[in-house]
């Protein structure tokens, strides 16, 4: 993956925010809550991906939770057992 377009994208927002504070301009940016709820949205949709790649794990680790219960013993005669 290559850093660059990340790296000139904030190059540009950083020499257009000066630009707008030599000429004494507001930012059309949204506010700070805006962009964390965005990033909570790109985290989210990650997560998801990360999973999707990972459906084995997850889907066993769940499976193992939801059958978690105490132990019990089973009184009923096995097949070997039943046979003879």
């Amino acid at each position: 993956m290559s850093w660059t377009p990340y790296l000139l994208s904030l190059a540009v927002g950083v020499a257009v925010g000066g630009l707008y504070g030599l000429l004494a301009v507001r930012s059309p940016a949204p506010p700070i809550i805006a962009l964390l709820g965005l990033l909570g949205m790109l985290a989210g949709e990650a997560g998801v991906q990360w999973l999707k790649g990972h459906a084995q794990p997850a889907a066993e680790a769940l499976h193992l939770k939801s059958f978690a219960v105490g132990e019990t013993s089973d009184t009923r005669p096995n097949r070997e057992q039943q046979d003879s």
